[in-house]
């Protein structure tokens, strides 16, 4: 990491003092691949972590498990998500997994438990342990269960490099962001499979081509338009109670697409139009340096980009991202005592 890769993007004070100042970078690349705008360096490489789901979902589409297995638009949500573990996000597990004809035990991505707090703490008032189904990359798990199954190859170690799985996940993902496979990094995730990094201008303008895929062969723009579609009309299956993600759909319904990774990251789409009439789509890359741990930086970012980007916010969409808009410092007492504040300009791209 260099002094210029970062710059500050949100500081959080105390009385009239600055105390903490989250760093990170920001790439805005629109669906005709070009940069629109900047903070930090758009070229740097870093991991999307979960951010890759949307695209890791594209060969289920694309080799048919969809329409074979008769998925629907909140099990496809569910398959692109980092969900939280409700007992909705498990049912809706479980019914998936029947449909295809698969155990639980198939899974290979471990347990913890749910992220939802009030869904953990019930689990323990009834005496259950976290399984795999309450995990938070269940869904992607699963589908890719089901692209082997519909392919006719086996699921063992399905979550290694090598298989064919992780191979048709891994070049859906460099096609979509305009780069080679070999120029990826690889890595592992949290839940096993192989996890890509690439330069946040590549992680946006996938981000850009799935919000707006005219230009992409049918079959695969197909795909991205009913991945889109699903995703922005569950928003609950994506994430869940108080997340971001979701109320981010929610808020702008059908207009936004947005999937957070860990460690900091957080991709948007913008569809064509939204910005202001015949405007392409428009992807945006997030990495919060630091890891962003508590999701004090993200919201708080994402949102002030939109704004400098022209988007301008309903009274509807100000109240559902309340709790996520610049929230105040508060100590125990839940008085305020200091701002979230976004703390930076987008640097347009010359000739934007």
């Amino acid at each position: 990491m260099t002094s210029t890769q970062y710059q500050p993007l949100v500081e959080l004070t105390r009385g009239k003092i600055t105390e903490s100042i989250h760093f990170g970078a920001v790439a805005v690349v629109d669906a005709k691949n070009r940069l629109l705008a900047s903070c930090g360096d758009p070229k740097m490489v870093t991991f999307l972590r979960s951010s890759a789901k949307p695209f890791q979902a594209l060969p289920v589409f694309e080799y048919g498990a969809i329409d074979r297995y008769g998925f629907t638009e909140k099990e496809i949500a569910i398959i692109c998500s980092s969900h939280s573990g409700t007992d909705e996000h498990f049912a809706t597990i479980t019914e998936l997994q029947e449909k295809i004809g698969i155990r639980e035990d198939d899974l290979m991505c471990g347990t913890h438990p749910p992220l939802d707090k009030y869904s953990a703490m019930n689990l323990l008032l009834r005496g259950e342990q976290p399984t795999q189904r309450r995990h938070n990359c269940s869904g992607k798990h699963t589908g890719m269960l089901a692209q082997a199954l519909i392919r006719g190859i086996t699921i063992e170690n399905y979550i290694d490099l090598e298989h064919p799985v992780q191979q048709a996940d891994l070049k859906a993902f460099a096609e979509m962001c305009g780069v080679e496979v070999d120029e990826i990094e690889i890595g592992i995730d949290g839940c096993s499979v192989p996890v890509y990094a690439v330069p946040l201008y590549n992680a946006a303008l996938g981000f850009a081509r799935l919000a707006d895929p005219e230009g992409l062969p049918e079959k695969r723009a197909a795909a991205c338009r009913r991945i889109t579609q699903a995703m922005t009309t569950y928003p609950f299956m994506v994430a869940g109670p108080y997340r971001f993600d979701t109320a981010l759909m929610e808020a702008f319904e059908g207009k936004i697409v947005t999937k957070t990774g860990a460690e900091g990251f957080q991709a948007i789409g913008i569809l064509p139009d939204v910005i202001h009439p015949g405007s392409p789509g428009v992807g945006i890359a997030i990495k919060i340096a630091d890891g962003d741990l508590y999701d004090r930086a993200r919201p708080t970012t994402s949102l002030e980009v939109l704004r400098q980007l022209g988007i301008q916010f309903t009274t509807r969409q100000k109240e559902i991202l309340e709790s996520f808009d610049r929230p105040p410092v508060r100590n125990w007492r839940k008085v305020s005592v200091g701002e979230n504040r976004p703390c930076f300009t987008l640097q347009k791209a010359s000739g934007v």
